[in-house]
């Protein structure tokens, strides 16, 4: 097993009323969506493992959001925040705090849902397309400027999930033979180098 990590440290704050811990499966690297996802004309994609990779910093302190309906993005609705990123395997994992004093219904609705019944979806800006001929896009690069809770069926990916934590949220530990590479961001998210390419809006 691989494990590319990332997160950004918070200090624990015993029973703080806003601050509820989540964790999810936000997509799957070098595997084609199960149906295309808002902003690709229609496309299915492969967002691939090293554009991923290179993009986990950005997701660090990112809000999730989330519709009345469960089924889409609403940018202005941001119960929550990403404190970490990992890539395990093929899942993009994420981890971090709902503002349940904020968002109360959030908070409900996840308890009230069926095991396994949400997933999520990402946000995307500066997305490059390595050929925008193909039938399935294939992203080669991407900033993440956000997250969506919905419906898990409503997702381009249906290995997607989103859950509340039974704990405060997830720590790296290294077991056997893993490979890990985890980072601790001190000074801020660290800037991606902008590259020439299709831009995909």
């Amino acid at each position: 097993m691989r494990l590319e990590a990332m997160a950004m440290t918070l200090p624990e704050v015993s029973g703080h009323p806003n601050r509820i811990p989540f964790e999810g499966v936000l997509t799957l690297v070098d595997e084609a969506s199960n149906r295309p996802p808002a902003g690709a004309r229609g496309h299915r994609v492969i967002l691939t493992r090293a554009a991923a990779l290179a993009a986990l910093p950005s997701l660090l302190g990112m809000a999730v959001d989330y519709t009345p309906g469960w089924d889409g993005h609403d940018a202005r609705r941001k119960c929550g925040v990403i404190t970490e990123a990992d890539l395990d395997g093929k899942r993009l994992r994420v981890s971090g705090y709902l503002y349940a004093k904020d968002f109360p219904e959030v908070e409900q609705h996840m308890k009230r849902s069926a095991p396994g019944s949400m997933g999520m979806s990402y946000e995307l800006a500066d997305a490059h397309v390595e050929d925008m001929r193909t039938e399935v896009w294939t992203l080669t690069k991407a900033t993440f400027t956000g997250a969506a809770i919905l419906l898990r069926e409503k997702a381009a990916y249906r290995g997607t999930s989103f859950a509340l934590a039974a704990k405060r949220c997830r720590t790296v530990r290294l077991h056997g033979s893993a490979r890990t590479e985890h980072f601790r961001l001190q000074n801020g998210v660290q800037q991606m180098e902008r590259r020439k390419g299709t831009r995909w809006n």
